[in-house]
């Protein structure tokens, strides 16, 4: 009996390889840069191809190849999907402190900007109209 080719491990890894490697178009988009729900599926389609090649392989090894190149494209799709996973989800929250960032209750520099109206407001007109301002601060995408 001739040995059929394991299509699902390569087109498995070609998948896994290519859900990483698209961050970086995926990141133009907000509907993707917000959560890169595109980039997991693609590593979730590729990794599932990935295991269940696999599991073909050894299952039926006088059918199909790859058992040697099933687990090691395996392997590798795994670490891919759990690197990405590692990088989006802690690496990138990780805030770095910044040096040059006002302290809880030190005095903030004048400023002005363009209100909702395109009106400029400044921070000491904030401040001439009542005791205290609250400034809020935080990381995005713009």
């Amino acid at each position: 009996m001739k040995r059929k080719w394991n299509w699902l491990i390569w087109v498995g890894f070609v998948v896994t390889v290519v859900g990483l490697l698209s961050y970086g178009f995926f990141a133009r988009f907000p509907i993707t840069r917000d959560f890169p729900w595109a980039n997991l599926l693609l590593l979730g389609i590729g990794t599932a191809l990935l295991i269940f090649g696999l599991f073909r392989a050894f299952s039926r090894p006088k059918l199909y190849r790859g058992k040697i190149f099933g687990s090691i494209l395996t392997a590798i799709g795994l670490f891919l999907f759990a690197f990405f996973c590692y990088e989006i989800f802690y690496v990138l929250h990780q805030v770095p402190l910044s040096a040059q960032a006002p302290h809880v209750g030190q005095k903030v520099p004048d400023f002005i900007l363009l209100d909702q109206n395109e009106k400029p407001v400044g921070l000491g007109d904030l401040l001439s109209s009542s005791k205290a301002v609250a400034l809020i601060f935080y990381r995005g995408f713009w």
